[in-house]
């Protein structure tokens, strides 16, 4: 009777089983192989079980066969199996080892592979959409501010024009002086704009919240408009904190972001940081572990929040805002960034009265990694009898200028508007001493490739790259080969006289 049930059972199985001996054959297979697979019981034991298995799975398989002949049991091991139509499918696998036969139960999962994938892909398009929803919220004032500044410039050039035709020379430095400082705004508006766009994840730094507060605090000002009054409250002595200072400005946005919207009418919006001492009576509270921590935290007198919102404020995709107006998953990634910095995020709100959001962080011993400071260049230095510079630039405009300035400086200088013109140049007997190149051509060569052939046709050709922020990942993230240096645009030229002079005679 208990056969009987046995066999009844194997032929109903929705399970794919069967028995393998260990020289990789099936020696029974039960009609569920056929039904998912549609491989009939003769096939699949006229051919090692090898052959099915997808080839990227296979060494990973071999070791779990590695282990059922040590007489260890398998639980959830998974792998793809091929299917009669070509097909693959994801199969988890329950097998034990009797007697130099295995015993195995395999379930079919590719729909809930399927469905995990579609789910992640969407998570990942949310995440870039609130990304993109946080740029989304800078762009009119982005737009407002570059406005401005070109303004600036091009006035700033037709007075110099016609001071110039006047024979006027009085106000030329004033009117330089304008421009050049409505190029280093604008330089420091596309930075940052580009800072809060970038996919990549960056490394932690040690990081003080003063200094990234102060940076931000003409940027948070006009995304919060003129309705809302910006005060920021800067601890004395802060200690530092060692996180990602992209997703740091990120969190700090997105608070600022859900804080001028809970004050439609106006009001006033408090960024504070704070060194905190997290005792072991009131670790527990707070969720954190006892120790010292910096805290920043921004407040709002708005319209507040229930204790109910505020239970599920950090669940993702919960929002409160009307549908297209928000993705809900701000504060849920403000959390999770938290947490994996060592940290937390505390809510504090009451209906009506406004809100309190802070972000606690493990205080951090080491000193703060700051980005290096623009060069002080007072005279640009003249170059040495013969030195030769390839510039590969396809903006025209900026070709001819620092074409100029290393003429001007004493440099012989060759130049291409691609690729293609500079690897002919390359290719020359021309004396070459620096290859000064845009990352951005056009004609299908970029700059890095252009510089690795250069170094391909003359080795230890020194290379200065010059390149917008975006163009990073086109350099490794910084990771270039000894020789090769970045300068970014835009520069001042003296500066760029400076380097190449240094670059030059480290030869």
């Amino acid at each position: 009777m208990r056969t009987r049930e046995r066999d009844r059972t194997w032929e109903l199985s929705q399970d794919l089983l069967a028995v393998a001996n260990d020289q990789g054959r099936f020696e029974s297979a039960n009609p569920a192989w056929e039904a998912v697979l549609g491989w009939s019981r003769q096939e699949l034991m006229a051919m090692p079980f090898r052959e099915l298995v997808h080839p990227d799975d296979l060494e990973a398989t071999e070791a779990e066969l590695a282990r059922l002949a040590r007489g260890e049991r398998t639980r959830g091991f998974e792998n793809r199996y091929r299917a009669k139509d070509g097909s693959y499918r994801w199969l988890s696998w329950t097998a034990v080892p009797d007697g130099g036969l295995n015993y195995s139960a395999a379930r079919d999962i590719t729909e809930q592979k399927e469905r995990a994938a579609e789910l992640e892909t969407a998570r990942e398009q949310l995440r870039q959409s609130q990304k993109l929803e946080a740029v989304g919220q800078l762009t009119g004032g982005l737009a407002h501010d570059f406005n401005n500044l070109l303004a600036a410039i091009g006035g700033s050039l037709e007075l110099m024009r016609r001071r110039g035709l006047e024979g006027r020379q009085a106000d030329l430095e004033r009117y330089i002086g304008v421009a050049h400082g409505a190029v280093k705004r604008a330089a420091a508006l596309t930075h940052r704009l580009l800072a809060f766009s970038r996919r990549q994840t960056l490394e932690p730094k040690s990081v003080n919240l003063n200094r990234l507060v102060s940076g931000m605090e003409d940027l948070l000002r006009r995304t919060m408009g003129p309705a809302i009054a910006l005060e920021t409250v800067a601890a004395v002595g802060l200690w530092n904190v060692h996180a990602d200072p992209s997703q740091l400005e990120n969190a700090l946005l997105n608070l600022c972001i859900n804080a001028r919207d809970a004050m439609p009418e106006g009001g006033t919006l408090v960024v504070e940081t704070a060194n905190r001492w997290v005792d072991a009576r009131s670790a527990p509270g707070r969720d954190l572990p006892a120790g010292q921590y910096v805290s920043l935290t921004v407040s709002d007198n708005g319209v507040g929040m229930s204790p109910e919102v505020v239970a599920r404020a950090f669940d993702p995709f919960f929002t409160t805002k009307p549908i297209g107006m928000g993705t809900g998953l701000g504060l849920s990634m403000i959390y999770g960034f938290a947490k994996q910095s060592g940290g937390q995020v505390r809510i504090y709100s009451e209906v009506g009265k406004g809100t309190s959001v802070s972000i606690y962080l493990p205080r951090h011993d080491r000193k703060e990694e700051r980005a290096d400071e623009a060069e002080q260049v007072e005279t640009a230095p003249r170059a040495d009898r013969g030195d030769t510079v390839l510039v590969v630039d396809d903006e025209a405009s900026l070709r001819m200028l620092i074409v100029e300035v290393m003429q001007g400086l004493g440099y012989a200088t060759l130049e291409a508007g691609d690729g293609a013109d500079a690897l002919r140049i390359l290719e020359s007997n021309q004396r070459i001493d620096l290859l000064l190149t845009d990352v951005g051509l056009p004609g299908g060569m970029n700059g890095r490739q252009v510089a690795d052939a250069a170094r391909t046709l003359r080795a230890g050709l020194k290379v200065l790259f010059i390149t917008g922020y975006a163009e990073n990942a086109v350099l490794s993230h910084g990771h270039l080969a000894p020789g090769m240096h970045v300068m970014t645009k835009p520069f001042e030229m003296d500066a760029l006289a400076k380097r190449v002079k240094t670059l030059i005679e480290s030869r």
